[in-house]
């Protein structure tokens, strides 16, 4: 039986556009995809830390960078530019696999560039 944990999360990045019109997903700076250890397609939680809304999706590539958060499609309605948003990504473990596991924690500066990883046990303790 495999058990859904956390994989890794960017944590409060800027949503910088909202587009309705395209077809749908979040597109991230591809910098901040691989801190995260995230990949194009890969299936992600939104959680609007300004608003208290959450969606599902899927990330698509943004110019590495660029500091670019651009929510897609119905999702862009769930945001206002100046948002700051938490995108999780979720892996399937089998229990022998719990005690290893390690999610990655990337946090985001002000402007979606500046940001630092911390993985482990202290990942997601507060200092």
């Amino acid at each position: 039986m495999k058990l859904s944990f956390l994989h890794s999360k960017v944590h409060r990045v800027v949503v910088t556009a909202a587009d309705p019109d395209y077809e749908g997903s979040l597109t991230l700076d591809r910098t901040l995809m691989d801190a995260a250890g995230m990949a194009p397609y890969q299936r992600i939680e939104v959680y609007n830390v300004s608003r208290g809304t959450r969606l599902s999706t899927y990330l698509i590539e943004g110019p590495a960078g660029q500091g670019d958060c651009c929510l897609n499609g119905a999702a862009a309605h769930l945001v206002e530019v100046g948002d700051r948003v938490i995108i999780a990504a979720y892996c399937e473990l089998e229990p022998d696999e719990v005690g290893r596991h390690r999610p990655r924690l990337v946090l985001v500066g002000a402007d979606n560039r500046d940001f630092s990883v911390r993985a482990g046990e202290t990942a997601f303790t507060r200092t």
